[in-house]
Protein backbone atom coordinates (compact mmCIF):
# COMPACT_ATOMS: atom_id res chain seq x y z
CA UNK A 1 0.00 0.00 0.00
CA UNK A 2 1.27 3.46 -0.88
CA UNK A 3 2.21 5.41 2.24
CA UNK A 4 3.63 8.56 0.65
CA UNK A 5 2.74 10.35 -2.55
CA UNK A 6 5.70 12.36 -3.83
CA UNK A 7 4.58 14.98 -6.32
CA UNK A 8 6.85 17.21 -8.38
CA UNK A 9 5.56 20.31 -10.10
CA UNK A 10 7.58 19.61 -13.24
CA UNK A 11 10.23 17.31 -14.67
CA UNK A 12 12.88 19.88 -13.72
CA UNK A 13 12.25 18.77 -10.11
CA UNK A 14 13.18 15.14 -10.85
CA UNK A 15 16.58 15.24 -9.10
CA UNK A 16 14.95 16.29 -5.83
CA UNK A 17 12.18 13.74 -6.35
CA UNK A 18 14.69 10.94 -6.75
CA UNK A 19 16.59 12.03 -3.63
CA UNK A 20 13.30 11.94 -1.75
CA UNK A 21 12.46 8.44 -2.90
CA UNK A 22 15.98 7.19 -2.20
CA UNK A 23 15.54 8.17 1.45
CA UNK A 24 12.04 6.67 1.62
CA UNK A 25 13.48 3.41 0.23
CA UNK A 26 16.05 3.31 3.06
CA UNK A 27 13.12 2.93 5.45
CA UNK A 28 11.08 0.58 3.22
CA UNK A 29 8.36 3.20 2.88
CA UNK A 30 6.04 2.57 -0.03
CA UNK A 31 5.64 5.60 -2.31
CA UNK A 32 4.52 6.81 -5.68
CA UNK A 33 6.30 9.51 -7.66
CA UNK A 34 4.37 11.82 -9.98
CA UNK A 35 4.81 14.98 -12.02
CA UNK A 36 1.60 17.00 -11.68
CA UNK A 37 1.59 20.75 -12.07
CA UNK A 38 -0.84 22.71 -9.90
CA UNK A 39 -1.03 25.31 -12.67
CA UNK A 40 -0.89 23.31 -15.89
CA UNK A 41 -2.99 20.34 -14.81
CA UNK A 42 -5.09 21.16 -11.74
CA UNK A 43 -7.74 18.55 -12.62
CA UNK A 44 -5.15 15.75 -12.60
CA UNK A 45 -3.86 17.00 -9.25
CA UNK A 46 -7.34 16.94 -7.74
CA UNK A 47 -7.97 13.48 -9.16
CA UNK A 48 -4.74 12.18 -7.68
CA UNK A 49 -5.40 13.70 -4.25
CA UNK A 50 -8.90 12.20 -4.18
CA UNK A 51 -7.87 8.71 -5.28
CA UNK A 52 -4.46 8.01 -3.77
CA UNK A 53 -4.37 5.81 -0.68
CA UNK A 54 -1.22 7.65 0.49
CA UNK A 55 -1.22 8.74 4.10
CA UNK A 56 0.73 11.91 3.35
CA UNK A 57 2.17 13.99 0.55
CA UNK A 58 5.60 15.39 -0.21
CA UNK A 59 5.37 18.21 -2.75
CA UNK A 60 8.47 19.57 -4.50
CA UNK A 61 8.11 22.97 -6.12
CA UNK A 62 10.05 26.02 -7.19
CA UNK A 63 9.18 29.45 -8.56
CA UNK A 64 5.65 30.22 -7.31
CA UNK A 65 5.73 26.95 -5.34
CA UNK A 66 1.94 26.67 -5.34
CA UNK A 67 1.90 22.86 -5.42
CA UNK A 68 2.13 22.13 -1.67
CA UNK A 69 -0.62 24.63 -0.87
CA UNK A 70 -2.81 23.37 -3.69
CA UNK A 71 -2.55 19.88 -2.25
CA UNK A 72 -3.13 21.01 1.35
CA UNK A 73 -6.24 22.93 0.32
CA UNK A 74 -7.81 19.66 -0.85
CA UNK A 75 -6.96 17.22 1.94
CA UNK A 76 -6.58 16.88 5.69
CA UNK A 77 -3.62 14.52 5.24
CA UNK A 78 -0.20 15.99 6.07
CA UNK A 79 1.64 17.83 3.30
CA UNK A 80 5.38 18.43 3.40
CA UNK A 81 6.70 21.08 1.03
CA UNK A 82 10.20 21.04 -0.43
CA UNK A 83 11.16 24.43 -1.87
CA UNK A 84 13.45 24.24 -4.89
CA UNK A 85 16.13 26.73 -5.77
CA UNK A 86 14.78 27.82 -9.14
CA UNK A 87 14.98 31.62 -8.71
CA UNK A 88 16.05 34.04 -5.97
CA UNK A 89 18.18 31.31 -4.33
CA UNK A 90 14.97 29.43 -3.56
CA UNK A 91 13.73 32.07 -1.12
CA UNK A 92 10.65 32.75 -3.24
CA UNK A 93 9.67 29.08 -3.08
CA UNK A 94 10.48 28.82 0.63
CA UNK A 95 8.31 31.78 1.51
CA UNK A 96 5.46 30.64 -0.75
CA UNK A 97 5.36 27.25 0.97
CA UNK A 98 5.90 28.49 4.52
CA UNK A 99 3.43 31.39 4.40
CA UNK A 100 0.21 29.43 4.05
CA UNK A 101 -3.03 30.99 5.27
CA UNK A 102 -4.47 29.91 8.63
CA UNK A 103 -6.29 26.60 8.36
CA UNK A 104 -4.20 25.25 5.46
CA UNK A 105 -0.93 24.09 7.03
CA UNK A 106 2.04 22.82 5.06
CA UNK A 107 5.15 21.53 6.81
CA UNK A 108 8.18 23.09 5.15
CA UNK A 109 11.76 21.86 5.01
CA UNK A 110 14.85 23.69 3.84
CA UNK A 111 15.53 24.71 0.27
CA UNK A 112 16.64 21.73 -1.85
CA UNK A 113 16.41 19.42 1.20
CA UNK A 114 14.27 16.46 0.15
CA UNK A 115 16.07 14.18 2.60
CA UNK A 116 14.53 16.05 5.52
CA UNK A 117 11.11 15.84 3.85
CA UNK A 118 11.44 12.06 3.58
CA UNK A 119 12.68 11.82 7.18
CA UNK A 120 9.78 13.94 8.41
CA UNK A 121 7.39 11.68 6.51
CA UNK A 122 9.03 8.67 8.15
CA UNK A 123 8.64 10.26 11.58
CA UNK A 124 4.94 10.90 10.97
CA UNK A 125 4.40 7.33 9.79
CA UNK A 126 6.43 5.97 12.72
CA UNK A 127 3.81 7.28 15.13
CA UNK A 128 1.79 4.17 14.23
CA UNK A 129 4.62 1.83 13.21
CA UNK A 130 7.04 0.66 15.95
CA UNK A 131 9.34 -1.04 13.43
CA UNK A 132 9.73 2.17 11.47
CA UNK A 133 10.32 4.07 14.70
CA UNK A 134 13.14 1.66 15.53
CA UNK A 135 14.69 2.17 12.08
CA UNK A 136 14.61 5.92 12.65
CA UNK A 137 16.33 5.53 16.03
CA UNK A 138 19.02 3.40 14.40
CA UNK A 139 19.43 5.97 11.62
CA UNK A 140 19.92 8.75 14.16
CA UNK A 141 22.40 6.70 16.19
CA UNK A 142 24.42 5.93 13.07
CA UNK A 143 24.41 9.62 12.05
CA UNK A 144 25.59 10.60 15.52
CA UNK A 145 28.67 8.41 15.13
CA UNK A 146 29.77 9.93 11.81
Amino acid sequence: MTQVSVIMGSNSDRELGEKTTKTLEQFNIQYTLHVISAHRNPQALTQHIQTTPAQLFIAIAGLSAALPGAIAAQTIRPVIGVPKNAQLAGLDALLSIAQMPPGVPVATVGIDNPTNAALLAAQILALNDPQLAEKLHQYREKRART
